[in-house]
């Protein structure tokens, strides 16, 4: 049955693309381990523009 005049073709998708979704865990896991530690650096830790300040002044009291 064709829709539209299109045919459905057996095209594969994940399988040739599995190192590229790989990759993309990777490289964003890495991006998000580089953005938390350039957050709680020292030079950046006490800056008030800083989303995260409050949540890290809660955790070095503890």
């Amino acid at each position: 049955m064709s829709f539209f005049g299109l045919r459905k073709w057996p095209t594969p998708i994940a399988r040739p693309l599995w190192p590229f979704f790989i990759a993309g865990g990777i490289v964003f896991y890495g991006v998000q381990k580089l953005q938390d530690a350039g957050v709680r650096s020292e030079e950046y830790a006490k800056d008030p523009r800083n989303p995260y300040a409050s949540q890290i002044a809660k955790e070095a009291h503890h």
